[in-house]
């Protein structure tokens, strides 16, 4: 990007045709530049605190331009969290509806999570709340609450396995279901937390067979 995008094109010289002027782009375009340039400097090894100044400088605008799109940088963290949750969960959902309820079913809901998580590594640092450590708490409050969402997801489909197997079938669900979030959790902190060299989906199929 660069500044002939913002600002008004220069007066052609000589006998020159003038360029044809860049469009600037709308405003839902600019929202989402805005979220995939924080996503990338997310995604950087060992990065600290991004500050809207940085994020500015990188998109090459000023922050006030930051500013006209989103009123706050939490709410740029949120932009990026209501796109984490919509993947998810559609896919969730997408899941539910093709495979019938029970432990194959909650080991494919943990490798897509695991695959999204690997494939957009700066998502990750926001669903660890490694990004969030100095941000507003609301923001990790609702990853959370993201977490405590994918864990009933999971109960649910465990719940009809454990229906015949166990005089507790909800108790034994609820567990399972939270330690399968518990080992998502430490494989995405793993990740994040080694400069994404450890991918979290090293050894899946083997670690899903030992806790299903």
């Amino acid at each position: 990007m660069s500044h002939a995008e913002l600002d008004s094109p220069e007066p052609p010289s000589g006998g020159e045709p003038a360029a044809a002027p860049r469009k600037r782009p709308k405003p839902g375009e600019r929202r989402v530049q805005i979220l995939q340039a924080l996503a990338t400097m997310l995604e950087q090894p060992g990065a600290e605190r991004i500050t809207t100044a940085a994020l500015a400088a990188r998109l090459e605008v000023s922050e006030a331009a930051l500013y006209r799109h989103f009123a706050s940088k939490a709410q740029m963290f949120e932009g990026l969290i209501e796109f984490i949750e919509q993947s998810v969960f559609t896919l969730i959902n997408q899941i539910a509806e093709r495979d019938p309820a029970g432990q194959a079913q909650a080991g494919r809901i943990v490798t897509m999570l695991i695959q999204f998580a690997e494939k957009n590594p700066g998502m990750t640092r926001v669903m660890v709340g490694d990004a969030l450590v100095f941000e507003n708490e609301r923001l990790q409050q609702r990853m959370n609450q993201f977490f405590d969402k994918v864990e009933a997801s999971l109960k649910q489909c465990l719940r009809a396995t454990a229906a015949g197997e166990t005089a507790t079938p909800t108790v034994d669900a609820q567990v399972q279901a939270s330690v399968l979030t518990a080992f998502i959790v430490g494989r995405l902190q793993r990740f994040a937390r080694s400069g994404f060299k450890r991918v979290p989906s090293e050894h899946l199929e083997a670690s899903l067979a030992r806790i299903l």
